[in-house]
Order: structure tokens, then sequence, then C-alpha cells
């Protein structure tokens, strides 16, 4: 059940989240401590960050390999600097491919997306809903076949349709939805994931099944001032708080949390 982190502030280097931290999401993809399914995150990973001074769409690098076997990544993570960062390491649902296009962050003009958690039996209950509720121009953008997409195409497809709402209203509104659908067909939602325009990070910690996957945020540590840090386990000891079930936490371009039960 996968594992991700975000960082909004300074700009540093992908070095010093992903590798320096003692319970880093390196430490995390072969030792995980909290997850509620899976043993370990080997089925490749991601990572997507913003321009520290242009204005331009995020970058992304991800693999279809463990983590812990990419050689690019040591050198790559030395030299990308960004205070706009998510990554994540992947466990893929059984049946799922593991290709490129099923693998995360995904992207869409200037939003990142990622996810953990699983729409159990996806296929045969809430793939063809969601898909019948898209614009034809989201149903086009879905290049995969996991579940994460197709949330993310929903949430995509609310913003679109309600351009006068922002991402937290929209990603209420996908929740609410999907935790509709999954009473209707008798399945269920884990849906923590993190948003970021390239200026906020927009998470929630939300289930249909209790407990939730877990989610931790840390504002303001020694180890990285004037940031915020999201992640599904603390990656370091420190002042880290559990994010309330069933929420939306918002954190702002000066790094103020807000939060909202869903």
């Amino acid at each position: 059940m996968c594992r991700l982190l975000a960082y909004l502030g300074s700009p540093v280097s992908l070095e010093k989240l992903l590798y320096t931290p003692e319970h880093s999401l390196i430490v995390q993809s072969y030792q995980p401590r909290e997850m509620l399914s899976g043993v370990v995150n080997a089925d490749g990973f991601g990572m997507g960050w913003y321009h520290s001074q242009k204005d331009t769409e995020p970058f992304i690098y991800k693999n279809t390999l463990p983590i812990w076997n990419d050689q690019n990544l040591p050198s790559l993570s030395r030299y990308v600097e960004s205070g706009r960062i998510l990554a994540y390491v992947r466990s893929a649902t059984p049946g799922q491919a593991l290709d490129f296009s099923n693998s995360q962050p995904f992207k869409y003009q200037r939003l990142l997306f990622t996810h953990n958690g699983r729409i159990d039996k996806f296929r045969q209950t809430l793939y063809r809903p969601i898909r019948d509720r898209l614009s034809d121009e989201i149903y086009q953008s879905i290049q995969g076949s996991t579940d994460s997409e197709h949330i993310f195409a929903l949430l995509l497809y609310y913003l679109q349709a309600n351009p006068g709402k922002s991402i937290e209203q929209a990603l209420h509104i996908t929740l609410l939805q999907l935790g509709e659908w999954a009473k209707e067909y008798q399945t269920y939602v884990y849906a923590n994931v993190v948003i970021s325009d390239g200026d906020r990070l927009i998470a929630s910690r939300f289930s249909t099944k209790s407990p939730a996957p877990s989610l931790y945020w840390l504002q303001d540590d020694p180890t990285f001032p004037g940031a915020v840090i999201i992640a599904s386990e603390p990656l370091f000891t420190g002042n880290w708080t559990a994010c309330q079930e069933n929420s939306i936490i918002s954190v702002g371009e000066d790094c103020d949390i807000q939060f909202e039960q869903i």
C-alpha cells in the first residue's frame, strides 16, 4: 500500500528528503512500519517537483525499478533542488501492470497528484462509474489502469465542471462521491492523496473503512525550518502529528495549515 511524502518550503535537494532522514522514503520502500497491507514498496517509484525560479509545468522522474535499484537517482537527487516536491514508492495492487503509465506522480498541466490507498475490487466496482462521469477531455487523458489515476481524473472533472471551486472543494466533492459509490457497490475506498499546483499542497486522509492509511504532517522542524512535510510515515524523530481520519489538509504558500473535516 505505497508510501508518499510531500514538501513545501525553502528549496532543498531531493537527497536531503529522500536519503538523509533515518526513516527516509528509501528505507520505507523496504522496511515500512505502518502499512495496512503489503510488505515492501518495490514496484517502482516517482517524484515530481517545480522549478525554484521559473514558472513552468512540473518535472517528473519515475521508474518501475525498486527505488533502491535506480543507479541514476543518487546523482539526480544531489542536483535537483526545489521548494515544492512530491515523492512516492509503489506497492502495486495485484493484477495492475508494472509500467510507466501506472507510475506516480500523475501530472495534468500544473497539477501533480499522488495517492496512497486503494479502491477494493476496482475493476469490478467503481471503474465504470468513474469513467462514465468524466468529460471526454479528462477521459482521454487517462493513460494507465490504476484506481489512483482514475481518482485523479475524477478530481480533474470536478475542477473543470466547477471553475469557481478550489482544489480543496473539488477534492471534498470527489471523496464524497467515492464514498457514495463505495456504499452503492459494496466496496471500500482508501484515499490518502496529495495534490500540488506549484504554490500549495492539498492532502486528504480518507477511508470508507476504518482505520484509514497513516498520514502525518510536520511544520517548522529544526531540520527543515519554515517548511511543512506531509508523509505516510514520520521520516525522523520530531513533532509529527497524525492527520485526522476523513479530513483535508491545506498548506498555503506561507506554510500556514488549515484543516477541514469531510
